[in-house]
Formats: structure tokens, sequence, C-alpha cells
């Protein structure tokens, strides 16, 4: 799994896939860099965040009524103008607007459409905990003309790629082209990410769980069920279970993808207008899950591939379980009632 040293960088390595990869072609890899450098920027602002005038809010709330972070806002204008200015794109749709933010007609445009989650996690930005940044890619299906909502509202299996960036400890990229995963560290001496995980895989089953309990008393009976059998003491098959939660979902699932377990956002009765829970399946949901297929690993709503869900709109919400095969599989048996 970890391959570090190599010295590879992530532009070496997306020049080595485009040659292998029939729909990469410089188009695409020019993107992804330009993801990159959005990245390089937020995680700046990001490491000097208690030094200037970025903590709070912004006195604005965002589509879903969340307050949003000075930071979340930075995140969200700096990706849409480095990827608006490529020609490589016609549209961006971010989880901080309402409605798709095509190119403009006088600009360059290019057959990608991007998708981002800016700022994953960042209720836990005044805390100096990990952030985020989720992104899917997705090919267009019309040649020229207006961008169209139907353009976006596919299937998770239709990304050409997705990915996110981790700003914590360290920073790193994970992403997929669909030919597995790779995590790349920044190195700040040299600026640049290097290869140091090289072809990840997810164990088939794992010992982790993270969900927030706090939410107990809003789920349902079979998600209780289960989260008390992985509780339960039982050293043949690996239970109990250690509980970690950090409450940013690019973290809890990046620990989970690199030691194996599953990472759970069920849906709940907490607030009526989130019957489906609180995560977006095309920020969120979709990229993770084809991000976790590639490393071996699954990714369900309780009973459907989160893959296989067509949105209904750009913002709609869908339960997680993600993780280790085997333990995503055994969840759904629980929601199904075959298991207690």
């Amino acid at each position: 799994m970890s391959d570090r040293g190599l010295g590879i960088t992530v532009t070496e390595h997306l020049l080595r896939e485009q040659r292998e990869t029939p729909y990469a072609t410089g188009t695409f890899t020019q993107l992804l860099n330009e993801l990159i450098v959005a990245a390089k920027i937020i995680n700046r602002e990001v490491n000097k965040a208690g030094l200037v005038d970025i903590y709070g809010y912004t006195g604005t709330e965002n589509i879903y009524g969340e307050q949003v972070q000075k930071l979340d806002e930075f995140a969200n204008s700096t990706i849409i103008r480095r990827v608006m200015h490529t020609g490589h794109i016609c549209a961006v749709a971010s989880e901080e607007d309402a409605d798709l933010v095509e190119v403009p007609d006088e600009r360059l445009r290019g057959p990608y459409i991007v998708l981002i989650d800016p700022l994953d996690g960042s209720s836990n930005i005044d805390v100096n905990a990990s952030i985020g940044t989720i992104f899917s890619i997705r090919r267009r299906i019309k040649e020229s003309g207006p961008v169209t909502l139907d353009e976006v509202l596919r299937k998770g299996s239709e990304q050409v790629a997705a990915g996110y960036f981790i700003y914590g400890s360290s920073t790193m990229l994970v992403y997929t082209t669909g030919k597995g995963v790779n995590g790349f560290t920044l190195n700040p001496a040299l600026g640049e990410f290097l290869l140091s995980h090289r072809d990840i895989t997810i164990p088939k089953k794992g010992r982790i769980y993270s969900v927030n309990e706090g939410n107990w008393v809003y789920w349902d009976e079979p998600v209780k069920r289960y989260v008390e059998y992985l509780k339960t003491p039982d050293p043949e098959n690996g239970r109990p279970y250690s509980s970690r939660y950090i409450g940013t979902l690019v973290s809890d699932f990046h620990r989970n993808l690199l030691k194996g377990g599953i990472f759970m956002y069920p849906a709940d009765k907490k607030d009526p207008k989130k019957p489906r829970g609180k995560l977006r399946l095309l920020f969120e949901a979709a990229p993770l899950a084809f991000l976790i297929e590639q490393a071996g690993g699954a990714a369900s709503d309780g009973q459907r591939r989160i893959l296989d869900i067509e949105p209904e709109t750009l913002h709609d919400r869908v339960p997680l379980f993600i993780g280790s095969p085997d333990d995503v599989a055994e969840v759904e048996r629980f929601l199904a009632g075959e298991a207690h």
C-alpha cells in the first residue's frame, strides 16, 4: 500500500496515466493540475488560519441554511476561479452554490464538468482538526451549447475521475481515474505532491467503525442493532470494533481507507428537512464511492450501490455506508432484517 520515497510527482504520474487511459488527454491532465494548484492555495490559507482574519463566519447562509465559514467561501471561489479559466470545462457544480455555474460564452469551453465540496468538515476549522476538499469530474453528454442539469444528474458510475485533498498533519491528494487509487503527499520544501501510497487497497474487513453516536436516538432500530453488534465482544470474529469519529467525512474516510472499517451516516429523524441524512450524493457520497470501489471496497445507501443511484436534484442527500466490502455487506444484511 505504502510506497514512500519514490520521488514521482503527481504531474509525472498523471502523464503516465494519460498514455494508458483513453480519455486522459492533455486537457484532462491540465484540469487535474489546476485542481492541485487550487488545493495548494487553500492549504496555505488553512495553515495560517489562526494568524489572519479567516476564522469564523461570513454572516451568510448557504442553500442548506447553514452558516458559511470564511474559509468555506475562500475555498469555493478559489477552486471555481482556477478551473474556469482553463478552457477544459463547461461548468462547475459546488455544494455551496444553488445552481450550476457555467463557463461564460466568451470564454473557451471544454468537455468536462467539475463537481466540488470545496471544504468538507468546515465546522472543524476553528478547532484545528483535519478538513478536506472533495472533487468529481464528469464528461458532458453534449458536444456544445448550454449545459443542462440532466448532464449532471447521472449515476456516479459515469464519473471519469474523483478524489480528495486532506489538510491535516500532512497534506495529501488521493484520487482515481478508474484505474486504481493512488495517494500523494505534499512536500512543503518542494511544493510538490509526491507519490506516497501506490495502489491503495482497503482491507476486506476492518476493526473500526465511524459514526456520530450523538444521533443514536434518531436512528432506525436496524442501525442501532448493527452498532450494538459492533460493540459486542467476540474475539474470534474481530469484535468489538474500535470507535473512531472525527466529524470530517474526508478524514474519517481516509483513515478507514488505509486501515479498514466502515463509515456510516444513516438516515435519521433528527431534522425533518433531512429525512435521508446529511450527506450529498453528487458532492460527497458518489466521489468517495468511486474511490472506495477502485480500492476494493464498497459503498451503499443501505440497500443500493451508491454508484447506481440516479440523483433527482443537484443537492440530493443520501444515507451512506462506506468502507471494507465485508463490513458494508454486513450492515446491508442488518438493514434488510437478515441479521440480528
